[in-house]
Parts: structure tokens; C-alpha cells; sequence
């Protein structure tokens, strides 16, 4: 049976370059970073190193990146370290409707401290309207987070836009950035952000690592108290293999994105353009155009993503239905619900997103084993039934 694995979006498989510059730190070269001797020499400096290739990534400068434990962790960070740290100028955030869960419950945390949180709702394709931020800004307003992308439906959102509007209120704005950092370019500077969240095992690295870059001189409390690690930003011993790996897939990409932006956009397109003509009553979501290059996702009418899903992975394939943070919590999408589909065709979701492995064979192996899947599903749904017998859809 062929294999198929259609969920890089969930993480993506460690490249063998990442795993050979990792090896040493896992064995013979074992001290930590912070001790005098020789033994924490080379960990030092390769965790230097990697703050380096990092800030390449980005177009940051080195000393502005700090390691963390994850994008979760990161997005955690900016969205409680920036509140707090600007408190005495006010308490009201804004955030997006589609934001991911760790930065909608950072800011449901901080509303339980007295904070005041603002969400701006986005349009039918999950965008975020410049204008709406801006009606939100209040004189108390001191922060505001909205992603460069969607994870579960793979939109772009106009970061650029967004920060000439903050940058003219003098509010700090934070993205994030674990969509796009690694797999489309992004630059700091260019996005005019002030705080920016990526994560490793998004673009090859590996799982748990991640880093949050801060502009110079915007003023941010420790989520960690301990030792001075990462600047006294972020304490606690550093996770020198993971942030090695994380190095060596940022130099990776940095020097492979426009090749592998090329391949995912390719199989991207194949599969948005065929898969409504072999299956009927589909919605494909998020943006047409500004979207992820390896992102193609969908909403099938009348049946549960979840039900394909187990059907798919008895074929061999490996996708999902929302985010890998929600995929097991068996409810509609928030990000869905926001883009105004109902709760019944958001259970429908399912989401491809290729990699630098997928292939063209891939993509019609999906639009071979997807449709009996369907069909079959479809035979058993009670909503698919009443559809038949009314002679129309359930949107």
C-alpha cells in the first residue's frame, strides 16, 4: 500500500542535515553553555551559531532572536511578556478572530488579570481587514497580535499594512509567524513588526524549539525567572541540540525556499483545481491566491473530517482536519466558524499540506482513494440524506 504523508502543517520530517549537525550535541559534546570551562565552549558557540543562521532566516539581527521551547511557548512570551511590560500604559489587546490557541488563551489569561481584549473578525477567506484594527485602537491599546498565516486554511494576512497602522499609533505589534517562517519569506523589517513567533519543526527542524524575535529597544518581561540565559529573557539551560537542528534548517531553507515554494505551489494547484471536479459539494477554504504554497484545504459537505481521516489513514494517508493543536478536541473550527461557514460544513474539514518529498503521485493517489471515501461516508450521513430528499445543501 502506498504511503502518503499530506500533514507538514502538523510537522514536518527531520532532514538528514539537521540530524547530522545535531548528532555531536547528543553525545560527546555535552557541556552547557553558560559554564567558564572548555567543556561549554563549543555548546556556546554553537548555540551562537545558530542564533545566526536564525536571524538570517528573518532579516533580524542576531542579538534580537531568544530560544524558546516551542511556537506555542514563543506566542505565550510575546503575548503575556508585551502585555505586562507595557501595563502602565494601558490594558486593552487586539487579536484576531483566527489567531491560534496559544495566543487566544494567552489573552483570555490576561483578561483574567484585568486586561481588556479585542477581537477583529476577518472575511469570508479568514483575512484580516487593515481597517478593522484600526476602528479597534483605543488610547489604552498597547499591544497587537495577528498571524502572518493561517495554518488551517493557509491565508495570508496583510502584516504590512497592519503595522503602518500600529507603527503610526506608536502600539507594538506581534505575528506569528510559525506558517510562514521557513517556508515563504519573511523579513522583519520589510513586515514592520515589533515581535515575531517561529518554530522549528515547521520548516525540517526539529520538534520542540522555537524562537521569539524582538525589535531592539520594545521592552518585554521573562515569562521564565531563573538563570540569565538568552539575555536574561528566557531562563533556564539551554536545549543545545534542538537549537542546533534549528540553526541548521533555517540556513536550509533560507538557501532552498524559492526551489521548494516552487514544488508546493505546483501540487498546491493540482489538487485545489482537480478535487472539486471528482467530488461534488466541496468548499475550498481560505484565500484562492494569497495563500501557503503547500497548503490546500477544504470543507466536504454532509460527513465528519474525522471519518475521512480514518478512512484515509487505512489508505495510507496522512492528513488532518484543523490544526494538530484541535484535530483531537472533535469541534468545529474556530477559524472556520469565523470565516462564516456553519458548524456543519466546518466538521467537514480536511487539510493537505504538502512537502519537499510530495510528489505529483501523490496528489493522484488523493484524487483516486478521496472520492469512494466520500461516497461511501455519504451512504451513512443522515444530512446527506435529508440534502437528497430536499434537493439542496445544508451551507
Amino acid at each position: 500500500m502506498r504511503r502518503v504523508y499530506l500533514d507538514n502543517a502538523a510537522t514536518t520530517p527531520l532532514l538528514p542535515e539537521v540530524r547530522e549537525a545535531m548528532m555531536p550535541f547528543l553525545g560527546e559534546v555535552f557541556g552547557n553553555p553558560s559554564s567558564l570551562h572548555s567543556w561549554g565552549d563549543p555548546a556556546r558557540e554553537a548555540v551562537e551559531t545558530a542564533r545566526v543562521q536564525v536571524a538570517g532566516l528573518i532579516g533580524a539581527q542576531v542579538e534580537e532572536i531568544i530560544f524558546t521551547g516551542s511556537g506555542t511557548e514563543s506566542n505565550n512570551f510575546a503575548i503575556k511578556g508585551l502585555a505586562m511590560a507595557n501595563q502602565k500604559k494601558g490594558n486593552h489587546i487586539i487579536i484576531s478572530a483566527v489567531e491560534h490557541f496559544s495566543v487566544l488563551h494567552s489573552a483570555r489569561t490576561l483578561e483574567k488579570l484585568g486586561f481588556q481584549v479585542s477581537e477583529v473578525p476577518v472575511d469570508k477567506y479568514g483575512t484580516v481587514d487593515p481597517d478593522d484594527v484600526r476602528r479597534r485602537i483605543r488610547k489604552d491599546t498597547i499591544l497587537v497580535s495577528v498571524m502572518h498565516a493561517n495554518g488551517e486554511i493557509g491565508t495570508i494576512e496583510p502584516i504590512k499594512e497592519i503595522a503602518k497602522i500600529t507603527k503610526e499609533m506608536n502600539i507594538p505589534l506581534h505575528t506569528d509567524a510559525v506558517a510562514t517562517a521557513g517556508t515563504i519569506p519573511v523579513n522583519v523589517k520589510e513586515l514592520g513588526v515589533d515581535a515575531l513567533s517561529l518554530a522549528g519543526n515547521q520548516f525540517y527542524g526539529p520538534k520542540g524549539v522555537g524562537a521569539l524575535w524582538v525589535r531592539r529597544g520594545v521592552r518585554i518581561m521573562p515569562l521564565l525567572d531563573g538563570g540569565i540565559q538568552e539575555g536574561g529573557k528566557r531562563a533556564g539551560t539551554e536545549n543545545v541540540p534542538a537549537i542546533v537542528g534549528l540553526g541548521k534548517a533555517a540556513e536550509l531553507a533560507t538557501a532552498n525556499m524559492d526551489a521548494r515554494i516552487k514544488l508546493l505551489t505546483a501540487l498546491r494547484d493540482r489538487l485545489i483545481t482537480q478535487l472539486p471536479a471528482k467530488i461534488d459539494h466541496v468548499v475550498i477554504t481560505g484565500h484562492p491566491q494569497k495563500r501557503l504554497p503547500g497548503h490546500a484545504s477544504f470543507c466536504i459537505e454532509f460527513i465528519e473530517g474525522e471519518s475521512m481521516l480514518m478512512w484515509l489513514n487505512m489508505q495510507g494517508v496522512a492528513v488532518s482536519s484543523g490544526s494538530a493543536c484541535t484535530s483531537r478536541a472533535l469541534k468545529a473550527s474556530h477559524v472556520l466558524i469565523a470565516s462564516g461557514l456553519s458548524h456543519e460544513l466546518a466538521q467537514g474539514s480536511l487539510l493537505f499540506t504538502f512537502g519537499i518529498d510530495s510528489t505529483v503521485e501523490d496528489v493522484d493517489y488523493i484524487l483516486e482513494v478521496l472520492p469512494p471515501i466520500v461516497t461511501r461516508l455519504r451512504q451513512m450521513s443522515p444530512l446527506y440524506a435529508k440534502f437528497e430528499k430536499a434537493g439542496k445543501g445544508v451551507r
